[in-house]
């Protein structure tokens, strides 16, 4: 299919950085039908977010992207490549390799919000792939909004001048055609060598049963033809692309994708994990000598068994892992079994959003009754013979007189808070045995803590405590930093005496008590009483550390005595004890799924 051609100079590639619910979707939204692109009477809103969770949560979870086509105020007809893409920290990689195939950035900042966390680290991704920054000041006609005061933040980050920051109200519309125009002056032309091998960057791809992977690609160097064969450089896989087009806004085949232009290859390929985010394509034939920098899988950071509730789901519960991950190639999971919840799988997700995702995805998507057992990460383990294990799951841990020493993974952490909750912040960040680094004040009013803190202590509800404790206003952003020994020890649950794997963790020798303690009280309080009483015990190794008991329920056997002798009494009473021992003996516990929720919240 032919399409208007425009000068490469004229091109514009860029995306929308924010921090999560700051109008970047809207603004998109705003972008399109400003240029025409979707006609305003049919489309729904946030239209680039397709999904039903996306809508709903009103986040956006993969990357899009998007041609426009706009006439600026000089007359000339420029080409704008818009890749949005997610805010939050669990889908960094997805932004960093979308950063790698724009020149430009627009920095989405609430008028009432001002800069937080994940919009700094977004920015400073951006500025480490050396992009051209418009900075935009959204929502602007709320009653709370202060542009001004915002403006004077983003100069004394940026440098851009207050006056020359956009304000603008994507809701109503207001600012529209600034943004286009500032996009077009601010934001510098691809810089490629046409003649050249071919080297086009994939920043994201979903999985079609008809075309197989449709990989979305920016043409670094060369040209992509329909009929040349192309090969994926990671893993030399050689394809004949089925289709070749661009997204304006719906895919639309084109004779070539050319050098500096964004668009979209059908490889045919069956599995999203042959075509992965920010690997490089090129000629099959004339093949490029390097691949473009930056190839980096994505490695999942949080764990957590997914089971069926029925367990003659299995299978398809399997079958519906499957085919999520053909179109999310980040998550990773392998069949396990557990004396408590039989068959099930283990899955390994990019952060607890993501988790959250997945397993409403199965759920809605594939009709299934799931329980997901607590999230937990992975340790290194190293053994007394000199063997170094990686475990994600506790009930994997070797016996503790095998084990040399036990490594758990370390984030760097960024608080962006004001001033007054510096105190309750650096308090919260402590208890979780977090290492203060330092402490930079932003202005006056607004301050940036650095902490360094495991992985495992803010996968609970740490997010939320620095939104309670802040009242909002306080947000963290997240990096990985390596693996640390520490004096860690397996924690068991028995109930009756008998462990339930699915509830071990590994905590910290010195919260070791606390952590048992809270844990057998919560467990208390959600699991149904029996027949029976049930003994909840947590244990480290051969020592119990807390136990508490669940009554059992009470049948009035003395209700048919109206009299009489107190032996007949104290007979039937004889007789309904040795019932429970029997009970107790052969009886089992039904977990409910708060049972294993209890562990997030271990520290309310």
């Amino acid at each position: 299919m032919s399409r208007i051609l425009i000068d490469p100079h004229n091109t514009r590639n860029f995306c929308i950085i924010a921090h999560i619910d700051h109008g970047k979707s809207t603004l998109s939204d705003r972008l399109l039908e400003h240029t025409g692109t979707i006609d305003t009477r049919v489309h729904a809103e946030q239209f680039l977010d397709r999904m039903d969770l996306e809508r709903e949560k009103g986040i956006t979870i993969k990357a899009k992207a998007v041609r426009m086509v706009y006439v600026a105020h000089d007359s000339d007809t420029y080409e704008l490549n818009l890749i949005d893409t997610p805010g939050h920290v669990d889908f960094s990689y997805e932004v960093s390799h979308a950063l790698s195939a724009c020149e430009g950035a627009v920095l989405v900042v609430d008028a009432t919000q001002g800069i937080e966390a994940q919009t700094l680290a977004n920015l400073y991704l951006a500025l480490d792939h050396d992009l051209d920054i418009v900075p935009v000041i959204n929502k602007i006609d709320l009653p709370g909004a202060e542009p001004d005061r915002v403006a004077e933040e983003i100069e004394a980050l940026l440098g851009t001048p207050a006056e020359e920051v956009l304000q603008v109200s994507a809701k109503q519309g207001i600012g529209t055609a600034a943004v286009l125009e500032a996009i077009v002056q601010r934001i510098k032309a691809p810089v490629s060598q046409p003649d050249r091998a071919l080297r086009a960057l994939i920043f994201d791809s979903h999985y079609d049963p008809y075309r197989g992977v449709i990989a979305y690609v920016r043409i670094m160097d060369g040209e992509i033809l329909p009929d040349q064969p192309l090969k994926v450089m990671s893993n030399s896989n050689v394809f004949e692309p089925l289709e070749v087009g661009v997204f304006s806004p719906n895919m639309v085949p084109v004779e070539a994708l050319s050098a500096g232009e964004v668009g979209y290859v059908a490889t045919g390929l069956k599995s999203v994990r042959d075509c992965r985010v920010g690997d490089t394509l090129t000629g099959a034939r004339a093949a490029a000598a390097e691949p473009l920098p930056g190839f980096d899988p994505p490695k999942p950071m949080v764990y957590a068994g997914i089971y069926p509730v029925n367990n003659e789901d299995y299978t398809d519960l399997r079958d519906a892992l499957e085919k999520l991950q053909l179109n999310d190639a980040s998550l990773v999971f392998q069949p396990e079994s557990s004396m408590a919840l039989n068959l099930g799988f283990r899955c390994g997700f990019l952060g607890l959003l993501h988790m959250e995702i997945v397993q409403e995805r199965l759920e809605r998507e594939y009709d299934l009754d799931l329980l997901a057992t607590a999230p937990s990460v992975e340790y290194q383990v190293l053994k007394t013979d000199g063997e170094l294990l990686e475990v994600d799951n506790p009930a994997d841990l070797p016996d503790g007189s095998q084990i040399e020493e036990i490594a758990e993974p370390w984030m760097h952490i960024s608080l962006y808070t004001p001033s007054e909750y510096i105190g309750t912040l650096m308090e919260l960040a402590t208890s979780r045995r977090g290492q203060f680094d330092r402490m930079e004040y932003l202005d006056e009013r607004r301050v940036l803590l650095h902490f360094e803190i495991p992985l495992s202590e803010i996968l609970m509800d740490f997010h939320d405590q620095i939104k309670s404790r802040s009242r909002g206003y306080a947000s963290m952003d997240y990096q990985f930093i390596g693996f640390r020994a520490g004096s860690l020890v397996k924690m068991d649950v028995l109930l009756n005496g008998d462990r339930v794997d699915a509830l071990s963790m590994i905590v910290h020798e010195e919260m070791a008590y606390l952590k048992g303690s809270a844990l057998a009280r919560r467990l208390k309080e959600v699991i149904p009483q029996q027949m029976f009483p049930v003994a909840i015990q947590a244990a480290v190794g051969g020592r119990v550390l807390a136990r508490t008991n669940v009554k059992a329920l009470r049948k009035d056997v003395l209700a048919k005595c109206y009299g009489g002798d107190i032996t007949r009494k104290r007979k039937l009473l004889e007789k309904q004890k040795e019932g429970r021992r029997r009970l107790k003996m052969f009886g089992k516990v039904e977990l409910p799924q708060e049972a294993f929720m209890a562990v997030l919240k271990l520290d309310e």
